[in-house]
C-alpha cells in the first residue's frame, strides 16, 4: 500500500481501514529493526514540532521524544499552565498559531474534541498521544508486539480484563478489523460507548471476528492467546469513583491462575502504569508470559513511524 497518511492527522483507529492499521504497523516493525541495528534514518532533519501534554506522561512523551530525535526532529515542549489557552483564549486561535510555527502537534490531552479542533484548524499533522476516546499510538505498540509475539492476528483471541475507556476502545477497533476474537471481562454495570461498540460490531461483521463483554472471567479466559490487564480507573476520577471500582472490579484481577486459564502459550500485555496488586498481580508482571516491556518498547517505533508517514 502507497502512504495514505502523509500530510494527515493521526486521530484514532476509527477512522482507519485494515490497510491503513497494517501499514503502519509494519512500518513501525521496519524501523525497529533500524534502530536494532543502529542504521541512521534521520528523515525529517530540519522539522520541529510541539509537544503538549495535558495529562502525566512517562512512556509517550519519552517514546516521542525519542522518537522524533532519530528522525532528526526537534521537539519544543509546551506547558499547558504557561500558555494563553488556561486564560481563556479559544483553541482554534492557539491552533493556528501553532501551525505557523511547527511542522507539527504531539498533543496528550483529555476529550477528544479537542484533538478533531485541533486537526480542523491546522494544515500540519495532529498525532493523537492519548485522549478520553482512544490511544493510537498505543495501538500500534500492541499491534507489533502481536505479531512479533504471535506472528499473525486473525483467529487469535485476546482476553480484555479491565475498565473500559481510551485503550479498550482502540484494541476493540483494531479486533473487529483484524479478525481478532475479544472477550473484555468486567463487572456488570460496566457499558461502553454506543458508538464505539456499534463501530466495532460493524467491522466484526467483516472480518469475523467474535466480540462479546462479559462479567465471566472464566469464560473470556478460555482459549485465549493473549490477556491484557488494564487499569480499572483512570486519572481525572474522584476518590469515591476510584474506591467503588477497586471493590467491583477485584474479581477480575489477573493472577497466575487465572493466567493458567488461557492458553498455555498465551501472553501477558499491559499498556503500563500498572498498578501492581489491583487489576495484576507482581507475579504476572514479572512471569516468562509477560510481554510489557517489550510492549512499551514498541510504543517509540509505533510513533516514530507515525511521524514519519504523516511528516510533510
Amino acid at each position: 500500500m502507497r502512504n495514505r497518511f502523509k500530510g494527515k492527522d493521526f486521530l484514532a483507529f476509527k477512522d482507519m481501514d485494515r490497510e491503513e492499521i497494517e501499514f503502519i504497523t509494519d512500518l513501525s516493525l521496519d524501523f525497529k529493526k533500524k534502530w536494532t541495528i543502529r542504521e541512521p534514518h534521520e528523515y525529517l532533519k530540519g522539522q520541529v514540532w510541539a509537544a503538549l501534554f495535558e495529562k502525566n506522561s512517562t512512556r509517550t512523551r519519552n517514546a516521542f521524544e525519542r522518537a522524533a530525535a532519530d528522525l532528526g526532529v526537534r521537539v519544543v515542549y509546551l506547558r499547558p499552565d504557561e500558555m494563553q489557552m488556561t486564560r481563556g483564549e479559544p483553541l482554534k486561535d492557539t491552533a493556528r498559531i501553532l501551525d505557523r510555527y511547527f511542522d507539527g502537534l504531539f498533543i496528550r490531552t483529555f476529550g477528544h474534541e479537542i484533538v478533531e479542533e485541533c486537526a480542523k484548524w491546522m494544515q500540519n499533522p495532529v498525532i493523537n498521544g492519548l485522549t478520553a476516546l482512544e490511544h493510537p499510538t498505543q495501538g500500534i505498540a500492541d499491534l507489533m508486539t502481536i505479531k512479533e509475539k504471535k506472528g499473525h492476528y486473525q483467529g487469535l483471541k485476546m482476553c480484555y480484563a479491565g475498565n473500559i475507556y481510551n485503550v479498550a476502545y482502540t484494541t476493540m477497533i483494531f479486533c473487529a478489523t483484524l479478525g481478532i476474537d475479544l472477550s473484555i471481562a468486567c463487572p456488570e454495570g460496566i457499558e461502553p460507548d454506543e458508538k464505539m461498540l456499534a463501530e466495532t460490531k460493524r467491522r466484526a461483521k467483516l472480518s469475523g471476528a467474535k466480540i462479546e463483554i462479559t462479567s465471566d472471567f472464566d469464560k473470556a479466559l478460555s482459549g485465549a492467546d493473549i490477556v491484557y490487564g488494564m487499569s480499572q480507573y483512570s486519572m481525572g476520577q474522584s476518590e469515591e469513583e476510584i474506591a467503588h471500582l477497586k471493590e467491583v472490579f477485584k474479581p477480575y484481577q489477573i493472577t497466575m491462575e487465572q493466567l493458567k486459564k488461557a492458553k498455555s502459550d498465551a501472553i501477558f500485555m499491559h499498556c503500563l502504569p500498572a498498578h501492581r496488586g489491583e487489576e495484576v498481580t507482581d507475579e504476572v508482571m514479572e512471569c516468562d508470559q509477560s510481554v510489557i516491556f517489550d510492549e512499551g518498547e514498541n510504543r517509540m517505533h509505533s510513533i516514530k513511524a507515525i511521524i514519519a508517514a504523516v511528516a510533510d
